[in-house]
Formats: C-alpha cells, structure tokens, sequence
C-alpha cells in the first residue's frame, strides 16, 4: 500500500461522486462541481446521486472527503485531478462535446501543472493525443469507468477490471489506487495506449447496446408472430457463450453511455468499413418506431407514462427511451400524460407531468411502463410493457 494520495476530482454526478467516495477511504479527495446543491450535500455527508452504497458510505464511513465551489482550493497541491465531467453527444458535430473536460483541464493547469490528469469522462479515439498536444501537457491518462448508473459506487468496490491508457509510473499508481479501494482483490488490470483505452470503452458499450437491441429485436419478433419472447430468450440464454444476463426486452437502450457511446464509436468509422456499429444505432430507434406502432394499434384516449428514469431507483431521465416512444406517440396526436414524481418541472414535450399516482392511474386508459412496478398492480389490464423479468438488467 502507498502513501496516501490527494486528489481532486472534477465534476459531481454518478461517475465523479463515486470516484471521489472511493479513493476517500484512503486519500485526501477535494471534489469540485459548479453545482451548489451538489457540493453542500457531499459536505453534509449526503449523496448527490440516488445510489444506495453512495448514501451508506457517506453517512457511515470514515472518509477524507469534502467539497468545493472553488476549482483553485481543489486542485492545489493535488497529486492526481479526476476529470469526470459530462460528454453529451452533439448531432451537428457529430461528436462527443468536449468542452467541459477542456475546461476543467486548463483549469487545473491552472492551478497545478505537475498534477497528473485522469480523465474519466468518455472520449472519442484519438482524444488524449490530441489534446495533450493543444496543451502542451504529458501528464494527461485516460481510465475509462464501466459504471451503472445507480450502482456506481458498488461497480467500482466490484470492479471487473481496471483500465488504463497509460504506461508511465503515475499511471501505475492511479490504477494501484483504484485497485487498494476496492472490496475484491487481484483485479485484473490492464496497462494500453490511450487509443486504445478510448476505443475500449466505446466498444464495450457499443456491446452492450448491440445485446440489448439483439433481445428487443427477438422480442418484437415473438410479439408480432404470437409466440413467447420468454420461452425464446430462455432457451438461447442456457447456452453458456451466450449466458442468462442482460436480455430483458425494454422500449430500447438509453441513459447516460449507450446512445451517445454508439453514436459516436459510429463517427469514429469513418472510411473505416463497417455494416454492424450503424446497425446497432439504427436498431434503437427502430424499435421505439415499433413500440410507438403498436401502442397506437390499441387506438388508446390517453396514454399514461410511468417514469421516466431508466432504471429503479434511478433519477436519470436523459436520453430514457421512454422519451423517444412519447415524441412518436405525440407526433401522431396522442394525448399523454407522464406520472414521474421526480421530474423538476411539471411539462415534458408539451404533456403535463404529475406526481398524483391514483389521479395518473385514473385518468389515462393506457399506460405504459418500460419496467413493471407494484405501483401498477392494480390496474395491471391498463398496462403495456415488454418488462419479462422485472429486472433492469
């Protein structure tokens, strides 16, 4: 074990307070984010993010944690600056927004030049090479998370590997870091170019997305031949290459990673040949087209939406593909009313949004869910879902 290391980490949501948790057990972490609210809640020991390990560690573990409005308290004297900003995918570029990553970097040259860079944000190919030579900085790495949301901080204690682009000594002692928090031991740990750690992270997602329009699309298959989509997931999930996970059927991949990581994998194609990576992007909305299609075939009044998150016990709404089904369904003169009690706001696309269950579950004829819920037992005939396992996995 090393010498306790002090470290900053910019930016605050799943992937920055799971981080700066982490290495807290050990380290001295400065967290840094814009966002008022966020800062005061990790410094009233109170998770920014709806995560149970977040919550339980920070009300019952011993952490080197605090908080801060102020980048230049945080990156002072910081050995390492954990970069995880957001990198929202922009149609027109077509490309990762980069903006706010670039931002906090020059913000800890600033302040620190000789701390060394993690960037955990994702990145397109080719990111770290080119911006190290903007900056004038080697001393820029990327690691790339493979989080879920909800269960970041549980993803990182339980990582299945740790990946880093980089090879120099301060790489090696990020990712023995990484490896001291976490809860198992002997991770396996992966030393690569920082190409090839970018494109790792893209490719991982972009399998993931390709598994879960793989199972929608057999599901839209089953529905629209009338036979069982369970029976038919189960017997090709008992051959073991292929494993009984990550195959329950939803309205199409979304949230934080999986849209955006597809895209822009796809983008980095370019003049490269490929059929399969624009098929994985293409399959997702049309399955949203199928779902729309059919819940319009039932020729309902109102159609209610419960939640918008996308997963249980989640508050992230971006990119849900819930939303991509209510454009549709709106598009073709649907009256929609959407039943999300954690939505700041009280429209969506023009629909009202409530947090008054019973009125919800009474004023609509149709409701649909991306995941079943108790809530809805009651009216179960109302519902329509392609939830088979009552799992978000």
């Amino acid at each position: 074990m090393g010498l306790p290391m002090k470290i900053a980490v910019a930016g605050l949501g799943y992937v920055g307070a799971s981080n700066a948790i982490l290495l807290s057990q050990r380290n001295e972490v400065v967290a840094y984010d814009t966002d008022s609210e966020r800062v005061k809640k990790i410094n009233q020991k109170m998770s920014p993010v709806s995560d149970d390990e977040c919550e339980a560690f920070l009300a019952n573990q011993a952490l080197n944690l605090r908080a801060t409005n102020d980048y230049k308290e945080a990156y002072a004297d910081a050995d390492f600056a954990v970069i995880a900003t957001p990198t929202n995918y922009n149609v027109e570029t077509n490309s990762f927004n980069t903006e706010s990553v670039e931002a906090a970097m020059r913000q800890v040259l600033e302040v620190n030049s000789s701390a060394t860079i993690v960037i955990r944000s994702t990145i397109p190919v080719g990111y770290v090479d080119k911006i190290s030579e903007q900056l004038d900085c080697s001393n820029i790495i990327f690691c790339p998370e493979f989080l879920r949301e909800g269960k970041a901080l549980w993803d990182n204690l339980n990582p299945s590997r740790i990946i880093v682009g980089g090879k120099s000594k301060k790489a090696k002692v990020f990712a023995e870091l990484l490896a001291e928090a976490a809860d198992i031991k002997d991770v396996p740990i992966l030393f690569t170019g920082s190409n090839e750690a970018e494109a790792i992270k893209l490719f991982s997602n972009t399998f993931l997305a390709m598994r879960v329009a793989y199972f929608n699309e057999l599901d839209t298959y089953a529905l629209l031949r009338g036979i069982n989509p369970r029976q038919i997931i189960e017997g090709v999930c008992l051959d073991p290459r292929i494993g009984n996970h990550y195959n329950n059927p939803s309205f199409g991949y979304g949230g934080y990673c999986l849209p955006k990581d597809t895209k822009q994998l796809l983008a980095n194609y370019s003049a490269v040949p490929q059929n399969l990576i624009q098929a994985i992007v293409d399959a997702n909305s049309t399955r949203k087209n199928f779902i729309a299609d059919t819940i319009l075939s039932l020729k309902p009044r109102t159609v209610g939406v419960h939640r918008l998150i996308m997963k249980v016990n989640s508050d992230n709404f971006r990119q849900s593909s819930v939303q991509g089904v209510i454009k549709r369904l709106k598009a073709k003169g649907i009256n929609i009313i959407i039943y999300e009690p954690k939505f700041e706001g009280d429209h969506l696309f023009g629909s009202p949004i409530t947090d008054d269950l019973e009125s919800f579950k009474r004023d609509c004829d149709l409701i649909i869910a991306n995941r079943k819920s108790h809530e809805l037992n009651d009216v179960a005939q109302k519902v329509f879902t392609r939830d088979l396992y009552e799992s978000d996995e």
